[in-house]
């Protein structure tokens, strides 16, 4: 029988350390073809939105598809797992922090691939939902021993830093400055729902790594173009969703300024088929825009462990 998971069910069962892990390996098996990934489609109607992501995970011999909708009362997530051999329903996940632990694993996974490994300061642009697991992503992967924080609400920004930095047992603290936060950080994480660019380029130092996480829509933006021309390497999750709806790339696209194939996946660089960072000064920039499998391997590993604790109800079919 299928299993339905509830968020209460997924939260007793799901650590960082599965999620950065499920992630990585959808990556490599995405460079490999033994993932395959169809980017996110949308149905929109005045008052709300159903956006839908779907693939298949081979090695792990499932098929499945994330949908959410969006409105202003809430956003809504939920994956669904099949059999990929026979069709046969297998799950039922909710997945509001299933999505946001993953999310922040990826960003997590490309600090680890493309920061200096030296790093020790970071700072974050947002302090919401989604800001959380992007820190914790980055202390798991590099000994940041600083991080800063901006947002615009000074009240909540506070909350947020004392909040992490108890969690942590790191110092998260709020930054005095956009300009000031960016010119110190070795890594900078935007995780925002801004439609203009949140810094200006020209104070990334030498040396650091950017990972834009918010702008997934074309109506969406976070960095500007001089962080993509001042890159040495541009990475996305996948090269065929940043072309449909990445706000941040998309302009470079267009003029000429960034080419298809400049974009390097991630998977192809945990596989060693192209490579990252060559210089200890090069600035790096990851892009990321979200892919079904990363949400299908990490609630595969889910729905094992959920089994195994006795967690869950059996769905009628």
């Amino acid at each position: 029988m299928a299993l339905y998971l509830t968020e209460s069910d997924v939260r007793q069962v799901l650590t960082l350390q599965d999620a950065l892990s499920a992630v990585e390996d959808a990556h490599r098996w995405h460079a490999t073809g033994e993932a395959i990934d169809t980017p996110r489609a949308r149905s929109r109607t005045p008052t709300s939105a159903l956006h839908m992501l779907h693939g298949a995970v081979l090695p792990l011999g499932v098929i499945g598809y994330k949908s959410y909708t969006t409105s202003r009362e809430a956003a809504r997530f939920w994956v669904h797992l099949f059999d990929a051999a026979t069709g046969r329903a297998l799950a039922v996940l909710e997945a509001d922090y299933l999505g946001m632990m993953r999310t922040g694993a990826t960003g997590g996974l490309a600090a680890r691939l493309l920061s200096n490994p030296a790093s020790k300061v970071a700072g974050v642009f947002g302090a919401g939902w989604q800001a959380q697991s992007q820190i914790a992503a980055l202390c798991a992967v590099r000994e940041v021993d600083d991080i800063q924080v901006f947002a615009r609400k000074r009240d909540k920004l506070d909350a947020f830093c004392s909040e992490q930095s108890a969690r942590l047992d790191r110092k998260v603290r709020p930054a005095a400055s956009a300009e000031e936060m960016v010119k110190s950080a070795d890594i900078v994480v935007t995780i925002t729902t801004a439609s203009e660019p949140l810094f200006d380029g020209r104070w990334l130092k030498p040396g650091a790594h950017v990972t834009a996480a918010g702008s997934n829509a074309l109506i969406r933006r976070e960095i500007d173009e001089t962080v993509i021309r001042r890159a040495a390497v541009v990475a996305v999750d996948s090269r065929a969703t940043a072309l449909r709806e990445s706000g941040d790339l998309l302009p470079a696209l267009e003029k000429g300024r960034l080419a298809e194939y400049g974009m390097i996946e991630l998977g192809e660089l945990l596989n060693g088929m192209r490579p990252g960072r060559q210089a200890e000064d090069h600035i790096t920039l990851f892009e990321s825009q979200g892919m079904a499998i990363q949400d299908l391997t990490l609630a595969t590993r889910l729905l094992e462990k959920a089994r195994m604790a006795g967690l869950g109800r059996e769905l009628p079919y």
